[in-house]
């Protein structure tokens, strides 16, 4: 479903009558919704019969019809009235106005145990089918109350709008959150540059939005259009500003703070994931704060950093961890109790080890520093992406840049580096390349010099703006590049893939 008013009711009335609900991304293909309905054994379907993006209609209903007919425990079919076109109905397919129509009727709130499950989020891995987190009734909403509450500050009447889609973890994250605590959310469908640059800016001002949330990839991508989509518009609701995604670069927290935030608001660091139903560490308004930085665990939160060896280390990288439970933790994925006991549970007796690098610095400030398992190698000294893209995204010329390890005979890994250009009318010098791998030679050492760097016009990204770095390897590699149901621009794929072929 798009993000549309039905999808919320829909998503409610699930949960009401008892079902299980699985939010699934407006923008999958029918191989990718099909693999979570059967992995799910969904009885029934909600789907729209398409949508407009960027001007243009997407069509919904002929993706269900194909996903429906490779799931056999599907045996309804709820279709929405988005585009206004006619679409095949079939004897399993209901339309949302004769299901909401006189002939409704009203169910009974269904009782519900604490630990019941409420809801699957699927979330896509590097190998293997796509991982079904089962979250309960009691424990995903409180959590994310809890952190709205004392992460966010969110009081009641607020208005928040988070740019996600109920696919994601923290579309039903901003839903559950901000009803419990008696706010407002926004919704949007559509591009935040279409039709204008300031698209998000004008959204902010119109709904006087308290709470901003963005990723740091999406505010690059606004930022190559300048300050002045921002500065046109009356920003002045804005209390919060919060981030969640991915780590930042300093010239895009710049913006983001200067320009969007008149210099004045906290921009408050938030990361998590899908399995903790929030944050393991965030920031908040009442303990200082440093840019790109977190303050540390929301409370219920018993995070720490460890070398391999288990141990805590602070003032260094390493393993972002967690040494009890807490509320809002998925039971399992869903179906293969073994997998996730693999995932979390098998490198420390008893602790659950997220899969980020973290750092707590001399001031108690805590960073996260990337995914481990994007953990680039060369010569034996480790060295996080996020840590070699924020160097490059410091030249005025680059908007973005991703850094990914190869393999290589000599020191075990190269570091290769993608980036796109600032649109300007002079081509950079042909040697602009050797000026990059100079400057993060000189910033971080000669041994972590790039072996190449390609320019490209986009990095592959989920719809949520967030760099997919294992498909850039993947595709660069020529190695199968795992689940591509949440890639927003396969066109971008293609491009590495080139630029790996001129190389050879």
């Amino acid at each position: 479903m798009p993000m549309c008013p039905e999808l919320i009711i829909a998503f409610l009335a699930v949960i009401r009558i008892g079902g299980i609900v699985l939010p699934l991304f407006s923008g999958y293909g029918a191989d990718a919704v099909s693999t979570r309905l059967r992995d799910s054994e969904a009885v029934a379907l909600l789907v729209a019969d398409g949508f407009w993006r960027r001007g243009q209609p997407v069509r919904m209903k002929p993706v269900a019809d194909e996903a429906v007919a490779a799931s056999p425990s599907l045996r309804h079919v709820i279709v929405v009235s988005r585009l206004g076109i006619d679409v095949p109905m079939q004897s399993r397919d209901h339309r949302w106005a004769d299901v909401m129509g006189p002939r409704a009727v009203e169910c009974p709130t269904e009782q519900t145990d604490a630990e019941d499950p409420l809801m699957l989020i699927y979330t896509s891995g590097t190998t293997g089918r796509p991982k079904g987190a089962v979250h309960t009734h009691c424990g995903f909403p409180i959590k994310t109350a809890q952190d709205m509450a004392h992460c966010f500050d969110v009081h009641e009447g607020e208005t928040m709008y988070w740019v996600s889609d109920m696919g994601w973890m923290m579309g039903p994250w901003e839903v559950f959150g901000m009803m419990l605590l008696g706010g407002t959310f926004v919704l949007y469908d559509g591009a935040l540059d279409y039709p204008g640059p300031d698209r998000l800016w004008s959204i902010v001002e119109k709904h006087r939005v308290n709470i901003l949330g963005v990723s740091p990839t999406l505010v690059r991508s606004l930022m190559r259009h300048g300050d002045e989509p921002a500065r046109a518009h009356d920003l002045s609701s804005l209390r919060i500003l919060g981030s969640t995604g991915e780590p930042w670069n300093p010239e895009p927290w710049r913006f983001l703070f200067e320009v969007a935030g008149g210099g004045r608001l906290p921009i408050i660091n938030y990361s998590g994931g899908t399995e903790v139903s929030g944050g393991l560490v965030g920031g908040n308004v009442l303990t200082p704060l440093k840019p790109a930085a977190f303050a540390g665990p929301p409370p219920g939160i018993a995070a720490d950093v460890v070398d391999e060896h288990g141990q805590s280390i602070r003032n260094q990288v390493g393993e972002l961890v967690v040494r009890a439970p807490w509320i809002g933790m998925t039971r399992g994925f869903w179906k293969d109790p073994g997998r996730y006991e693999e995932t979390y549970w098998s490198r420390f007796p008893d602790v659950w080890v997220h899969g980020d690098w973290a750092a707590i610095d001399e001031d108690g400030l805590w960073y996260i520093l990337g995914r481990s398992d994007d953990t680039i190698k060369i010569a034996g000294k480790r060295v996080g992406p996020a840590e070699v893209e924020s160097v490059l995204v410091e030249h005025p010329r680059v908007l973005e840049a991703a850094a990914i390890g190869v393999p290589d005979e000599l020191k075990g890994q190269a570091l290769v580096c993608f980036c796109v250009l600032r649109p300007e009318p002079n081509q950079p010098d042909p040697t602009f390349d050797n000026y990059l791998k100079a400057m993060v030679a000189e910033k971080l050492g000669k041994p972590l010099r790039p072996e190449r760097i390609h320019f490209v016009t986009d990095l592959p990204k989920t719809r949520n703006a967030k760099v997919m770095r294992r498909v850039i390897r993947a595709a660069y590699l020529g190695q199968p590049p795992g689940d591509l149901s949440s890639l927003e621009n396969p066109l971008a794929v293609e491009e590495i893939a080139r630029a790996s072929r001129d190389r050879s």
